[in-house]
């Protein structure tokens, strides 16, 4: 793709993140019709579908609301959070930077704690691909310094409400909207601003959660108004905006859950030098935070990294 090329993507991209970001600021106001006639019908028949899939009591986020790739569920679905979560740090140190595209950046700011405690803060959707190809590395990364529960997956969308084809659709990944953490070392705060559900009334997504006053006054200040997602804020010394990898290595619902998972143990497979090396980059600026603590997680190899963001 060339320059202008990824330039219009991208100015596309930021356009339609800003304006779900008003909507779901701004519920009573979405009145505005914006489908076109042909793509009534088809949106209508995605709705329906998915109040079907409610209706019938499927598990949000493990099952496909646009009827592409399902997620692994039960003892499967175990497997597979155990193989991400357990990624040895061997494996991760042999990647090093990996295949990384961009690489967090140091901001300044009041150091940003929860209960005293450094806070890492992820806004994004379940809609995104790129979103959806950080938060494996997210995974791997925060793993290190605690514990996840209540992992579920999902998939990014393939089109908008209005029709509007999307970049790496059907991307295999997971949601934080249920996920609990917890950690000795930091706070992780996940916001997850709109489902993979087509919205008929606004011609994007259907609104998820809503990021408080301060945390949007975080994302306009250091990203901007009509900043990329996903964004990662972590305790305002580092930060992360837009992509750190191409999403189209997790293949774009040709690759499963299980078989991403069991490719992050290959230090030499295309996802793990892919997700991995945005993972050491996130542990890094993690490390960066919580005083290189614990060391197990804060390895040379990380260290190093560190010295370049």
């Amino acid at each position: 793709m060339g320059k202008a090329s990824r330039t219009k993507v991208e100015t596309s991209r930021r356009e339609k993140i800003a304006a779900q970001r008003e909507a779901a600021r701004r519920a009573e106001q979405r009145k505005r019709i914006l489908l076109a006639t042909g793509s009534i019908i088809v949106v209508a028949a995605v709705v329906l579908t998915f109040v079907i899939i409610k209706l019938n009591g499927k598990p949000a986020g493990s099952t496909s609301a646009q009827g592409l790739s399902n997620g692994p569920v039960g003892t499967s679905l175990a497997s597979v959070v155990h193989d991400i979560t357990t990624v040895p740090v061997s494996t991760s140190d042999a990647v090093g930077e990996g295949s990384v595209t961009a690489k967090p950046t140091s901001i300044k700011g009041t150091a940003l704690t929860v209960n005293g405690k450094p806070e890492m803060l992820y806004v994004g959707a379940e809609y995104c691909p790129y979103c959806g190809a950080e938060r494996w590395a997210m995974i791997v990364a925060l793993s290190r310094f605690g514990t996840f529960t209540g992992l579920s997956t999902v998939h990014s969308a393939v089109a908008n409400g209005a029709g509007q084809a999307e970049p790496d659709p059907d991307t295999p990944t997971w949601t934080f909207l249920h996920a609990k953490y917890t950690s000795p070392y930091l706070t992780f705060t996940p916001v997850e601003e709109a489902t993979n559900i087509p919205d008929a009334s606004n011609g994007e997504y259907t609104p998820l959660q809503t990021p408080t006053a301060a945390q949007q006054a975080l994302v306009t200040k250091y990203a901007g108004a009509q900043g990329s997602i996903p964004f990662i804020d972590f305790g305002n010394k580092y930060m992360i905006e837009g992509a750190s990898y191409d999403a189209g290595v997790l293949g774009q619902g040709k690759l499963s859950w299980a078989t991403i998972a069991a490719d992050l143990h290959n230090p030499n497979s295309p996802v793990a030098k892919a997700v991995l090396g945005v993972a050491n980059y996130i542990t890094a600026a993690i490390c960066g935070i919580t005083g290189n603590q614990p060391a197990s997680a804060c390895t040379p190899t990380v260290k190093a990294l560190q010295s370049q963001i």
